[in-house]
């Protein structure tokens, strides 16, 4: 019986919440905003028709595996089953499934894998030090000497979520279409990515009501940054957008490496 219940509460966090459904409903939400942000004067993106393909299916079941492990209120899914580590592995084949299932329209494919490195330094780099991989257990150190890691940390993240949603303006070379469409994938990652930043860098909350208030509105928050930047780095174009991650985000990289080995060093 036990294993029995087990299995419900893991296929409810994987189906309804804080999976697929409130993947879904969050994804949408801020992918309408993206698009009647960037697509004013021009004709709205089609919905696509057709059947989920590889690319959707592959990207869900990534997304739906790091949304398991959010630090969300009420999640079915128990504390000490989570792992900051299979959301960053999660968001990171969704990545890198859909480079590979569709390299012809990915725009700048080598330089997307470097800023997707920098991102995973951001999401792994806080769990250097207390030596624990559950979301929940990051989110709640408040140690002192560990703030100039976290707060280096959460700005590489941040300004590596742009790209990573593809919210940049480099165009992808195979993408012919006359008319834009609603991008599925996209619209899988915002819930997790998102989430996965405020279950990180801000104290997660309790198991009621304002606490889930409170979760979604972090996110919804991290999602409006997000847009935000991707809406600034779309209106001063591509040229200015590869130089910014190729010669900007990857030196700062760096920097936050290394405050987190003299940070790990200090306090041994």
């Amino acid at each position: 019986m036990q294993t029995v219940i087990a299995i419900g509460t893991h296929l409810v966090g994987l189906l309804l919440y804080p999976g697929l459904a409130a993947m879904l409903a969050f994804g949408m939400l801020a992918e309408a905003t993206w698009m009647r942000l960037t697509n004013r004067g021009s004709p709205w993106p089609t919905i696509p028709r057709r059947r989920p393909g590889a690319v959707e299916v592959t990207v869900a079941l990534g997304a739906i595996l790091a949304s398991a492990q959010l630090a969300a209120p009420f999640s079915p899914v128990p504390g000490e089953e989570r792992s900051v580590v299979l959301a960053a592995v999660g968001l990171a084949f969704a990545t890198w499934a859909e480079l590979a299932l569709t390299v012809e329209y990915v725009a700048e494919p080598g330089l997307l894998l470097l800023i997707q490195v920098c991102w995973l330094l951001a999401v792994l780099g806080p769990a250097v030090q207390p030596e624990s991989l559950r979301p929940q257990v990051l989110g709640n150190v408040l140690v002192p000497g560990l703030l100039p890691v976290k707060i280096a940390s959460a700005f590489l993240y941040l300004l590596c979520l742009p790209a990573l949603l593809r919210l940049w303006p480099l165009a992808p070379p195979g993408d012919r279409r006359g008319r834009p469409r609603v991008d599925a994938a996209r619209v899988l990652c915002w819930f997790p990515c998102c989430g996965l930043f405020t279950t990180l860098f801000i104290t997660p909350g309790t198991d009621d009501a304002v606490s889930v208030l409170r979760f979604f509105a972090l996110t919804f928050a991290v999602a409006a940054i997000v847009i935000a930047a991707g809406w600034l780095v779309h209106i001063r174009g591509p040229r200015i957008a590869r130089a910014f991650y190729a010669r900007g985000v990857a030196p700062y990289a760096a920097v936050v490496l290394g405050v987190v080995i003299v940070t790990s060093v200090l306090m041994r």
